[in-house]
């Protein structure tokens, strides 16, 4: 299980537009990932405390979101504001959806799990990192960090490696920064996060795209030969 103080990248943050909400994991543990009309984003446990339903199936309307299933709709800070079936009701205040700290940094949403806010230090990366794509892999957390220790895109090498935290990766070479973040979405499936500095043009970001296609393969084929 991943350390709950740890910061741990949840999305790309272009990958979530105002107004939208995608469903994520940590460690096989459902989320919701939104982002208000205000830019704000947001990190919830994905379930509807009325009957289960999934809120990142729901739909964002100014600052809160409400689930598909009945429209109960819920507050920024999780809290339910509205039971359209009892629109005078005042909705007890023990009817809210945990929520979790949530940061913005280096183009990526992160997220803690602590509930003490004794969180570690958030990885430093700077600001103007370009998204190159989220790659979803068959494959732990620790098989893909250590493959990705040792690897590098071709036009990067030889790259300095710098660890930023456990789960968060940058290599360096000619100028050029590659971010890789680690999502470890369940024991045996691992979303790598993949930025790089925004120097880079659009036929660089394209090859890096292709080469995660590529390293896609190799980490499922070397973790189907080990499991």
């Amino acid at each position: 299980m991943t350390d709950t103080t740890l910061w741990v990248p949840v999305a790309l943050s272009t990958s979530i537009e105002p107004g939208t909400s995608a469903g994520t994991k940590i460690d096989g543990a459902e989320y919701v990932v939104w982002r208000d009309d205000g830019g704000k984003a947001h990190v919830w446990e994905d379930r509807c405390p009325h009957r289960g339903m999934r809120l990142s199936f729901g739909f964002v309307r100014g600052d809160q979101i409400a689930c598909l299933y009945h429209g109960w709709r819920y507050d920024s800070a999780g809290q339910c504001r509205l039971i359209p079936a009892h629109p005078d009701l005042d909705v007890p205040k023990t009817i809210k959806v945990p929520t979790f700290a949530v940061a913005e940094a280096g183009g990526l949403i992160w997220t803690a799990m602590s509930p003490d806010k004794d969180h570690t230090t958030m990885p430093d990366l700077p600001e103007d990192l370009l998204s190159v794509r989220s790659l979803y892999v068959d494959a732990p957390l620790d098989l893909c960090r250590d493959h990705l220790a040792e690897a590098s895109p071709p036009d990067m090498e030889p790259a300095e490696l710098t660890t930023l935290s456990p789960l968060c990766l940058q290599r360096t070479a000619a100028g050029s920064m590659l971010v890789i973040a680690f999502q470890p979405l369940t024991p045996d499936r691992t979303a790598l996060h993949i930025l790089v500095s925004a120097s880079a043009d659009n036929q660089t970001r394209a090859r890096l795209a292709t080469w995660a296609t590529g390293l896609r393969f190799a980490l499922e084929h070397s973790f189907a030969r080990v499991a």
